[in-house]
């Protein structure tokens, strides 16, 4: 055979593995609303860039027949390429081949790049679109999730890992997905569960759909599982893009900087009008958040996932920063468990690929009632401060208004290694509100007064003076400094660069045991 014939066999070989599955099931995926793997892989790296690895890969299984049904790429494709000029390496679930079901062979191919991505410091992103394990294939399937699962724990930490539900991704598939760092669902056509609806109506006798037990908006606003949530293929991938502007490719880079953008050299007087007059009026934390980062360029992490508490990626002159917040606007920014838990896993993935954490902080402390009890908010409250005082980045700090009691030392205080620690005028630190101050400290006093109500006004107000400001606590030095609100950008954006070269540690170990 000459080299002309070779060259013929190779396109023919080519053009067969990008059909996939066939011309009707890919009209099928469209006629759903979705984009094949390839099209998803074309959105997502930068044109030109993409090198496909094991294209011409089979599963090898002979048993039901199934040495008759064998497809070029065995129903995912694997590779690299770029985003923003940056590498990655993917995988991309073909839902047109066997359903997308992970073989044998299928594992293999995503446990290659996952060990080139590992080897290379690279980022891995994998788009989920697949039946679950490939039946015929038995025990060889469902060691090939273990491969995956094994490969998603070693690169926890040192590299980004992102996964995209782009479709069904049901059993033992969901594990890989819940360990990697950021989850992508799709409104309407993706969905995750470890058992469906049949199994459910069997076992509990419940009616319900696949999307009510593991859609988009139940993983975004009820289990918190997912992070972001698209309208369609495309506006997930577009999500993607833009996550990956504030990531370091590995735990060993700092996260990509820009210019510092122009921005005025005086004052940002709207911070002056955003804090309400009384103390138990709500506002809108987002609102200083959006004033406080470049652009007002604020990705928020879960946004529809216990509101009470705001996380998310931002720019301050120039540096990707992690920020916490306590939002006023839901439950009075209560710390509860669900909150708890949604910031201290992103406190501990900033502090993995050296982000810095901003953390805003207005919180009256931890909810109480025998729900949050039972449910243990004292361990999951133990996670948010053992995130806070494992993490060893730049950690920067704004008190707005209230810190009490043990949510004071929680969200990122002086005393847990806070390295900037600042508060407007408007804060008030104290184990308590003025309000239950009194009645607790003066109960005596309160019973024999002649007018109980305006005795406890009177000393309330004495309270608020006295102790529910941030000066007591920069007297101890517990604040570095106590700021005009209208100032805060330039403060952080002066702190961040005084600790641009850190250096912190943690006691050498094996790894802490965090209250999980």
């Amino acid at each position: 055979m000459d080299t002309q014939k070779k060259l013929e066999k190779l396109q023919q070989m080519n053009a067969e593995a990008m059909l996939g599955g066939g011309e009707a099931r890919v009209q099928r995926q469209h006629d759903a609303g979705k984009l094949t793997a390839r099209e998803r892989l074309d959105l997502l790296l930068d044109v030109g860039s993409f090198h496909e690895i094991d294209r011409f890969v089979t599963h090898r299984c002979s048993d039901f027949g199934m040495e008759n049904k064998k497809i070029l790429g065995d129903g995912v494709i694997t590779g690299y390429g770029t985003v923003h000029a940056r590498q990655v390496f993917v995988f991309s679930h073909d839902f047109t081949v066997f359903g997308g079901s992970l073989s044998q062979a299928f594992a293999s191919k995503i446990c290659k790049v996952m060990d080139l991505a590992m080897k290379t410091g690279t980022p891995i992103i994998g788009l989920n679109d697949s039946g679950g394990a490939r039946i015929q294939e038995g025990v060889d399937s469902l060691g090939g999730y273990a491969e995956i699962f094994l490969r998603n724990t070693l690169a926890s930490g040192v590299i980004p890992q992102i996964s995209a539900i782009m479709g069904p991704c049901a059993g033992g598939a969901v594990y890989s997905p819940a360990i990697t760092d950021f989850t992508f669902m799709v409104d309407g056509s993706s969905y995750m569960y470890v058992t469906g609806p049949d199994v459910v109506k069997t076992v509990t006798q419940e009616e319900i759909t696949h999307d009510e037990l593991g859609g988009g908006k139940t993983h975004t606003r009820v289990s918190g599982v997912a992070h972001f949530l698209a309208a369609n293929d495309a506006e997930c991938i577009r999500q993607i893009r833009r996550l990956l502007t504030f990531l370091p490719s590995n735990n060993a880079e700092r996260p990509p900087s820009r210019d510092v953008p122009e921005r005025l050299a005086g004052a940002d007087d709207a911070l002056l009008n955003i804090i309400p007059p009384l103390p138990s009026q709500p506002y809108d934390m987002r609102e200083i958040v959006t004033r406080l980062v470049d652009d007002g360029d604020f990705l928020e992490v879960q946004p529809f996932y216990a509101g009470n508490i705001l996380i998310g990626f931002a720019r301050i002159a120039g540096q990707p920063v992690g920020v916490v917040a306590n939002q006023p606007a839901v439950l009075a920014g209560v710390l509860d468990i669900n909150a708890s838990t949604k910031a201290s896993r992103f406190i501990r993935f900033c502090d993995c690929f050296n982000i810095p954490l901003v953390t805003l902080v207005d919180v009256p402390g931890f909810m109480p009632g025998t729900a949050q009890e039972y449910g243990g908010i004292i361990r999951h409250g133990a996670k948010l401060l053992y995130a806070y005082c494992e993490a060893t980045v730049p950690k920067i700090t704004v008190v707005t208004r209230k810190a009490y009691g043990g949510a004071y030392d929680v969200m990122s205080s002086k005393h847990i290694r806070g390295d900037v620690n600042l508060a407007w005028p408007t804060a008030e630190l104290a184990v308590m509100g003025p309000e239950a101050a009194v009645r607790i400290a003066h109960r005596a006093e309160l019973q024999n007064a002649e007018d109980p109500v305006a005795k406890e006004q009177e000393l309330g107000k004495q309270f608020r003076e006295q102790f529910a400001n941030p000066y007591v606590a920069a007297s101890r030095g517990y604040l570095d400094a106590v700021i005009d609100p209208r100032d805060t950008y330039a403060r952080i954006a002066a702190s961040l660069s005084m600790l641009h070269d850190k250096r912190d540690s943690n006691p050498p170990r094996k790894h802490g045991n965090i209250p999980l």
